[in-house]
């Protein structure tokens, strides 16, 4: 009888559920998209209990699409990462929206840390550098910001997760407040090292012990979706970051190996095995995973705006209807004369890391158009990805000529014709593009005893085309020029 896992995907913009059977097909996939709020500039929440509904239903309509009677053998989650929620233990109800990943109320904070002369010290026990990216200071932010919160805090009375230990909570029926190692990873809380919460962190972003969550390996038995919300208890046998997940699902289990998601933000991760490797070029070092007892290293860069920029397109300017009007659009001519954008909209990632700095289009004449402006959204993609492979090849002391790519904008042709072109590597695409997704369900089968080793999931993946370079080389050095410039001047006017 086939047998079948579950995955929950909650992104940034949306939530996905995807079935897939015991021999890595995907049988179903649903997803929903939910609010994304912005009440002052640089800020980013969520509303914590409309992603809760958001995997009801989609857990819902894809329990509803397997045959009646039957029920996946086990559950994964994996989840927008760094996204902070502080929840009342008895309620479950968040005691302030979800501070997104992207929100930079922080800036200020970290700039006087750094000042204070802390981020030393807190790289070399978490592998990150001091940036609102991650949850400690959205964590104090919260703290400090809303009365009563600190001292209810202290009293035991609150939980402070990220969205996996948040849907965790609530699928358990507030059974279990616990995460997994990659997630911790992301907190500024965590040693990478001693791969445990770490007391001096702890009180240097002055925040109580007894909110955190307990922390596990990604492949462990988390807990169990009770039986009242959909009629079978499930176990949970997997969690892991949407990064570390998309790595799993791109079959990345050997050092050297490496992927870029293009989701909300694009992300470069490769694994360095049981190395960690501190980036002379202000890239991050991760937990990759642990599983089966092994905990691997990873080397990250990631740039805050891809499918957001994208989206803005269509959701801001309003000048295209749907996404998938980008490809015609930037076919349709032959550069983007000179237009070049930076998506900076929550300032820029690595290797820049400028939490000030905004958005900004050059290059405007009378003559551009709405398919210059396309273009050049699509374009700052590559450039974004060009510029975090170029420095982790220096880190890695090592060259790439082939990246793997998956994501929800990987179905766009040009845009993989662009990368492979800006980058001169092959641009590998696997047959199922949701990765993130795709991974955690194959997690989930390993954490369930359903795959016995994760060495025995390289019969699942299936790469479905390559995009080799075709760009002269005379064309990238202006393209690459122009992008540089563009980024100096959007670095400059931030200036504060």
């Amino acid at each position: 009888m086939t047998r079948y896992l579950l995955a929950i995907d909650q992104g940034t913009t949306s939530t996905r559920v995807m079935i897939v059977d015991d021999q890595g097909q995907v049988v179903s996939s649903f997803h929903q998209e939910f609010t994304q709020y912005f009440p002052q500039d640089g800020w980013v929440e969520h509303d914590g209990m409309e992603i809760m509904r958001t995997v009801m239903n989609t857990m819902g309509q894809a329990l509803n699409s397997l045959p009646t009677g039957v029920f996946p053998v086990a559950v994964g989650i994996t989840n927008q990462r760094e996204t902070t929620l502080i929840w009342d233990r008895e309620s479950g109800n968040p005691v302030y929206p979800a501070i997104v990943w992207q929100d930079r109320r922080t800036a200020d904070l970290c700039r006087e840390m750094k000042q204070d002369g802390h981020e030393e010290m807190v790289s070399e026990k978490t592998g990150l550098l001091l940036d609102p990216y991650f949850s400690a200071t959205k964590i104090k932010w919260i703290l400090d910001n809303v009365a009563g919160v600190r001292e209810r805090a202290r009293r035991g009375e609150l939980a402070f997760g990220t969205v996996d230990s948040f849907i965790l909570w609530h699928l358990t029926g507030a059974q279990v407040h616990a995460t997994d190692v990659t997630n911790a990873s992301r907190t500024l809380l965590f040693n990478i090292r001693d791969m445990a919460w770490d007391k001096e962190l702890l009180r240097l972003f002055d925040i109580p012990q007894e909110l955190m969550p307990k922390v596990h390996a990604c492949d462990h038995h988390f807990g169990d979706v009770e039986k009242g919300l959909f009629g079978r208890v499930m176990p949970i046998t997997a969690i892991a970051g949407d990064q570390q997940a998309a790595l799993i699902g791109q079959n990345c289990f050997k050092a050297g190996q490496i992927k870029c998601t293009y989701g909300t933000g694009g992300f470069i991760m490769m694994n360095t095995g049981d190395k960690i490797i501190r980036s002379q070029n202000r890239l991050l070092t991760t937990v990759a995973y642990q599983i089966q007892g092994k905990v691997a290293y990873a080397l990250e860069g990631s740039f805050f705006s891809a499918g957001s920029a994208v989206q803005w397109l269509r959701d801001g300017l309003r000048i295209i209807e749907n996404i998938s009007e980008t490809e015609g659009l930037a076919r349709a001519i032959d550069s983007s004369k000179g237009v070049v954008m930076v998506p900076a909209f929550t300032g820029l990632g690595a290797p820049h890391w400028n939490p000030d700095a905004r958005g900004t289009l050059f290059g405007l004449t009378r003559d551009t158009g709405v398919a210059e402006i396309v273009r050049a959204t699509l374009e700052s993609v590559g450039f974004q990805t060009a510029d975090l492979l170029d420095v982790m090849q220096k880190d890695a002391h090592m060259s790439f000529n082939s990246l793997k790519v998956d994501g929800g904008m990987v179905g766009n042709a040009w845009l993989l014709q662009f990368l492979a072109d800006i980058m001169r590597v092959d641009i590998v695409r696997p047959r199922v593009a949701d990765t993130t997704a795709f991974g955690v369900a194959l997690l989930a089968g390993v954490g369930s005893g359903l795959f016995d080793t994760v060495n025995k999931l390289s019969v699942f993946h299936h790469y479905s085309d390559v995009t080799k370079p075709e760009m002269l080389a005379s064309e990238i050095i202006l393209l690459k020029r122009n992008w540089k410039n563009a980024v100096k001047s959007t670095n400059y006017y931030a200036k504060k």
